[in-house]
């Protein structure tokens, strides 16, 4: 096993005897800085590649302090204000943090603002509103009463997203804020190229620039509470500026409105059905974005640096997984690693020599702190992410922020020795080599591939209330023995569905980008080729509303497939029949049920038929099963579906026949390991892949098996912090019995 290689310790400032000391220790080949630290000589000259942090837009508020209308800009959606009489004043600042945005009123209002009548939709004439910039105020004439009113506005982003969050998280007091700039503006572009051409010949030391990251910071906004109020790791709403609006306008043949970025107060969230607006914008933005990284990696490549890019903070723009990034001569991706998705998301990316991940805990002291036990989290952070690595490697790992706070936590630092070490052991075992899968597996929504890996996020990592019952479809296919890949209903539309895709997961919210929305009721193609698809031998799984539309009568267009629709109190006349719940089937296999749950569960008996209200359901719940946030009234769309789980009068799992194919519905899926197995075991029966389930599977839930075909060996993984026993029955059909340290793995050959 190599004891060194593959990891990038961050450093600082008069550090350098306990840097080389923690270096050998995690077996460090390179060292970096991070957002408020330096690396002085003594650190450099501990023989380590050198990585350091490069801001291309902030840092030099000597540039933009005498060019603050070249700052970014965003619009933003004032607070709605009720019209009382014929006249009505719309704040703009309010809730919004004053330290962070700025309302731009160098630029003429009346040309880039709106104002909208909320109450109708209608965009308020401009002569009808006029702007009181010393007030901050919108005065609004003829308004109708007890009509609600907005004003769109641009503004100018005067704090470092970025910056500011790690200014207020650890304290920096009065140290001075770092002002963004926008390179759309020719002589602030410019000025950023001339700076970092000087800055490359002033750091000759430097191995590897990390560039963090390039020009537009995702949507991050905070409230004058310094509380985040808008923030969507994929937004492109911080991106905007006059003459970057005025261009567009030439290049596409019509000008965006206000509202094409505001979008209604969702700022385009990736959960809104796309519009073309919206993808013409990040079309317009990636196309300058990437035109510009290309230029700086080249500048790097020219001063015999490599070019590495952080997948986060002003990430927005470059667009990894959009054709065309691998033009960009990047050496890297590093990324953050928050657990099996965001640790795929990285490794993905095609085009690059490299990908690395920067675990967690990050050293910042609002975890590095007298009390807390910082190694739980590593640890933990470490499971998620292995369980993607199997399947997809990243060449690198390392971690970020001040490494004094880090030494002064032994057991953490432990942690990280193991880590590290194990990491390594699996690329010297593999080679680099991808995990073996079993089945091709399709996610299906609006984004397609430019989304890979990016479903169902809000904030990096952070899944939400609304969110991780879809969220733990990826989190479990993370780790899972199938090849995934991400289409678009346009894919379909225009391509049908691939001769090697086993199966296509599709599902989320309605009128969301995930299910679909109004695609299905505008393009009936849609439904009819994924129809087919599924008659002719495909297979197909809904979670939560899966192609849901009100249209003709249903709801879920895909119904008929899945054989589960939604009563949203069209058609309560007509009666629901539920036939009577399969408890043990393929998908179910490894549910536990408490002792006497399925004799009580049978012994209920089901309710009898009541006119108007269906009939047919089970009077006890069999339960056993996560599925998170409940979708109600769902109901089988006829009596040959089989039901697997119908509790409370709605099902939550059902299977259905449908011509050579089957359908798969779930109602929800959050991540947890016996989640990820009925997820597993889904795909496999769903595919009619059941013969293949039982080879190089482990029968506990809590642990996986990852074969490596090229290397001759398998590995068994424990994704618990607890010790687990599992039998793994191998390709020849024999059984072998393991045992697992708490977050252990173990090796076999094949």
């Amino acid at each position: 096993m190599s004891t060194s290689g593959r990891f990038t310790i961050p450093s600082e400032s008069n550090f350098a005897e306990k840097t080389a000391e923690l270096a050998r220790l995690w077996g460090a080949d390179a060292v970096r800085n991070s957002d408020g630290t330096q690396l002085d000589d003594e650190v450099v000259a501990l023989g380590m590649k050198v990585y350091t942090a490069y801001f291309p837009t902030r840092a030099h508020n000597e540039w933009i302090t005498l060019h603050m209308d070249e700052t970014p800009q965003v619009y933003l959606l004032s607070k709605r204000a009720l019209a009382e009489s014929d006249t009505v004043d719309v704040s703009l600042m309010d809730g919004f943090f004053e330290e962070q945005l700025k309302p731009n009123f160098d630029a003429d209002p009346h040309k880039y603002w709106e104002v909208v009548d909320r109450s109708t939709g209608a965009v308020v004439p401009t002569e009808q509103w006029t702007v009181d910039a010393e007030a901050g105020v919108v005065h609004v004439f003829g308004a109708e009463l007890m009509h609600e009113y907005t004003v769109s506005f641009l503004a100018y982003i005067i704090w470092d997203p970025v910056e500011m969050y790690n200014h207020l998280t650890n304290g920096w007091g009065d140290k001075e804020h770092e002002i963004p700039f926008d390179i759309y503006h020719p002589a602030t572009r410019k000025f950023v190229f001339d700076t970092f051409e000087q800055w490359l010949k002033d750091n000759p030391q430097v191995d590897v620039v990390r560039f963090t990251t390039f020009f537009y910071q995702f949507t991050l906004l905070f409230d004058q509470k310094q509380r985040e109020k808008v923030v969507d790791w994929f937004g492109c709403a911080c991106t905007v500026s006059p003459t970057a609006l005025d261009d567009f306008e030439k290049e596409y043949g019509y000008r965006l409105r206000p509202e094409d970025f505001v979008n209604e107060g969702s700022y385009n969230s990736a959960w809104r059905v796309p519009r073309k607006p919206q993808r013409d914008w990040i079309d317009f933005l990636s196309h300058f974005v990437r035109a510009n990284v290309k230029k700086l990696a080249s500048l790097s490549h020219e001063a015999g640096k490599e070019a590495m890019m952080f997948l986060g903070d002003q990430w927005i723009g470059t667009e990894p997984y959009k054709d065309g990034f691998e033009d960009l001569g990047l050496d890297a991706v590093v990324g953050s690693i928050g657990d099996g998705t965001t640790t795929r998301m990285i490794a993905d990316i095609p085009g690059v020599k490299y990908t690395e991940g920067r675990f967690l805990p990050y050293f910042f002291p609002d975890t590095f702190y007298e009390g807390n036990d910082p190694s739980i989290e590593a640890w933990d952070n470490w499971r998620k992410a292995r369980r993607a690595i199997l399947r997809s490697p990243i060449a690198r790992m390392g971690y970020g922020g001040y490494l004094s706070l880090a030494a002064k936590f032994p057991k953490f630092v432990d942690a990280v020795e193991h880590i590290s070490d194990e990491f390594r052991d699996i690329h010297d075992r593999t080679d680099g080599e991808a995990a073996r899968g079993v089945l091709n597996v399709a996610i299906l929504n609006c984004w397609g591939k430019m989304r890979s890996w990016m479903a169902y996020t809000v904030a990096h990592a952070l899944p939400n209330k609304q969110t991780y019952s879809y969220y733990g479809i990826l989190e479990s296919l993370s780790g899972m023995r199938v090849n995934v890949r991400f289409i678009s209903f346009d894919d379909v539309l225009e391509h049908g569905v691939a001769d090697d895709i086993d199966v296509i997961v599709t599902g989320g919210p309605v009128d969301t980008a995930f299910s679909g929305g109004s695609v299905w009721a505008e393009e009936p193609r849609l439904a009819a080729t994924l129809r087919a698809w599924v008659h002719g031998g495909g297979a197909l799984i809904g979670v939560g509303q899966p192609s849901a539309q009100q249209f003709q009568g249903r709801f879920f267009q895909l119904a008929d497939v899945l054989g589960v629709d939604e009563e949203r109190h069209q058609t309560l006349s007509v009666d629901k029949y539920f036939p009577a719940v399969t408890p043990e089937h393929f998908i179910t296999a490894d549910v536990h049920l408490g002792e006497g749950v399925l004799q009580g569960f049978l012994d209920a008996g089901y309710r009898k038929p009541l006119s108007g209200c269906g009939g047919g359901q089970a009077i006890g719940e069999l339960g056993g099963i996560d599925f998170g946030e409940p979708i109600a009234d769902t109901f089988p769309v006829n009596e040959d579906v089989t039901l697997l789980r119908a509790d409370g009068g709605q099902v939550q799992l059902a299977v259905n026949e449908y011509g050579k194919g089957r359908g798969v519905y779930v109602s929800g899926l959050p991540y947890s390991a016996a989640n990820a197995r009925l997820l597993e075991r889904a795909l496999f029966w769903a595919s009619h892949n059941e013969g293949k389930y039982a080879a190089y599977s482990s029968s506990n839930p809590e642990c996986e098996v990852a074969v490596f075909d090229k290397s001759g060996c398998y590995c068994v993984v424990n994704n618990t912090d607890r010790a687990q026993s599992t039998y793994v029955e191998r390709g020849d059909g024999r059984i072998e019995r393991i045992e697992l340290a708490p977050s252990g793995i173990a090796w076999r050959t094949i």
